[in-house]
């Protein structure tokens, strides 16, 4: 990762297994988007200004639902409060760049980078061409999900109740495989451990509204446990 043009081929190449993991998941989004009562460019368009997949998801269902259009807007925001506790992640890695890149990057952040780039950071955390690697990882999937999305919508009519098939859980596999590996200190563990478990037990919330009392609970385990783990260290020094 020495020039840039090699951080944003390697941002790509590490993302890989992400892309395919949510490449069922485009495909399903652009099926349902044909089968709402949405005109046949609106999910193309909803994946290129919108681009949330979860938040894509949900929304089409509210407007197959007839929706208010305050409704939409209110259970979409709340699904996506998680980016912003990911940003405030990212922020020390990134905030010497200038606003463009910030903005740009922020547009472009999804889960998937999420996860590949906390596991960047955590092997190269003062790599001058990190940025680059960031670009490479959110590029490739904007592109990868704007290209499922389009399959989806032109030939979801070829695949019939494509969203009941099971392929979703590609991208669990996917998520499980690259966090797993990273679970190697207590305060992971735990955070990883406390957010499943919550997550679990409010998977029947509306509004995803579980979801987001998980991060919080787990981001709030796993602060208590690094400063603990500090704690003992500095006694025992």
């Amino acid at each position: 990762m020495h020039t840039p043009r090699s951080a944003l081929l390697e941002g790509v190449r590490d993302t890989l297994p992400m892309l395919v993991g949510a490449a069922p998941f485009g495909m399903i989004f652009g099926t349902l988007a044909v089968g709402s009562a949405m005109q046949i460019w609106h999910g193309s368009l909803m994946s290129a200004t919108v681009y949330a997949g979860s938040s894509q998801l949900i929304a089409v269902g509210l407007v197959a639902g007839h929706a208010s259009l305050l409704l939409i807007w209110l259970t979409t925001f709340v699904v996506n409060l998680r980016h912003a506790l990911y940003s405030a992640t990212l922020l020390p890695h990134v905030a010497h760049l200038p606003l463009r890149w910030r903005a740009g990057l922020g547009a472009l952040l999804t889960d998937e980078t999420f996860a590949v780039m906390v596991g960047h950071y955590r092997l190269h955390p003062q790599h001058s061409h990190s940025h680059w690697y960031f670009l490479g990882s959110a590029g490739s999937m904007y592109l990868n999900w704007q290209s499922w999305t389009l399959l989806g919508v032109l030939f979801g009519a070829a695949f019939p109740a494509l969203q009941q098939w099971g392929l979703d859980f590609a991208m669990v596999v996917t998520f499980i495989g690259i966090v797993v590996p990273q679970l190697k200190q207590r305060p992971q563990l735990l955070a990883a451990l406390t957010a499943g478990a919550v997550a679990l037990l409010g998977r029947h919330w509306p509004y995803k509204g579980g979801l987001m009392l998980a991060i919080l609970a787990g981001v709030a385990a796993g602060v208590w446990a690094h400063a603990r783990t500090s704690t003992v260290v500095q006694e025992a020094a």
